[in-house]
């Protein structure tokens, strides 16, 4: 097998995509972060001194992933359509599990994004916590899955082997969306960040298509405020929005598959 990397003469080079077909490109990667109980603990809590940890973790995660080129030396700059990521706290065996999914319709795979997301991610999480607990470990970083492409789909097995079995990323609670899984029929992914999701009980939720009068944003507000009354309070003025990832208002469309969070004021210091 050649590396692609490598020229004839066994030099560093980077491949040119030039002529490749450009086709819907996804990853999948994964990764854990192990810490004390009591660390984690006071993760769970919300008690850690530098604030929100997992909500600042994703918001690294998106960020690294899309400056993967400026960190990998061969990697192209690409335009990414989506980047999610998803954080299972596993008190059983101390540790936060990170997924981050990568997407794009283009000429190259996004693997080494999604790997970096999950890197960067856990990385941002020893920052928070190390205050109380230097011990940390990060480890068990990465690729479940990739479609697309010349090379075809990859799908990790329990050897890390490739298979041929359906995408499945996780198994979560019932009725609960995973990254890699899409919506059971044409919906949106719902995220409630921060002490928002303390203020609704939830963390996140999904909402049909068929269920929302206009499909945007404001739409969607309705929606979830039929489903329950706690979601009116996401017509707080104050209350933020993004789609994909992007700030946007009520009047921003959402289609199928999007994701679309809600955050209270971002506030530094």
């Amino acid at each position: 097998m050649q590396l692609t990397h490598l020229n004839v003469r066994g030099e560093a080079n980077m491949v040119d995509v030039g002529d490749k077909q450009a086709t819907r490109r996804e990853a999948v990667a994964t990764g854990r972060i192990v810490m004390q109980p009591q660390t984690l603990k006071l993760l769970v809590d919300g008690a850690l001194p530098k604030g929100d940890v997992i909500a600042t973790a994703r918001i690294a995660g998106i960020q690294a992933a899309k400056r993967t080129h400026e960190l990998i030396p061969l990697c192209h700059s690409l335009s990414l359509s989506k980047v999610a990521l998803d954080f299972d706290i596993d008190e059983q065996n101390g540790c936060v599990h990170v997924e981050a999914m990568c997407r794009l319709s283009g000429q190259t795979g996004v693997e080494m994004e999604a790997l970096t997301a999950v890197s960067v991610a856990c990385l941002t999480l020893y920052d928070m916590c190390k205050a109380v607990d230097k011990s940390m470990r990060i480890d068990a970083v990465q690729l479940e899955s990739k479609q697309g492409g010349k090379s075809g789909d990859y799908q990790r097995d329990g050897n890390g082997y490739e298979t041929t079995s359906p995408i499945v990323t996780g198994a979560g609670a019932a009725g609960e969306v995973r990254i890699g899984e899409r919506c059971v029929s044409p919906c949106v992914r719902v995220k409630f960040l921060a002490e928002l999701r303390e203020r609704l009980g939830e963390n996140e939720a999904t909402i049909s298509l068929d269920e929302m009068e206009s499909r945007d944003v404001g739409g969607l507000k309705a929606a979830l405020a039929r489903r329950s009354e706690v979601f009116s309070a996401l017509s707080d003025r104050r209350t933020l929005c993004a789609v994909n990832q992007v700030m946007a208002n009520d009047n921003a469309p959402v289609t199928d598959d999007d994701e679309v969070a809600f955050f209270p004021p971002v506030t530094g210091g």
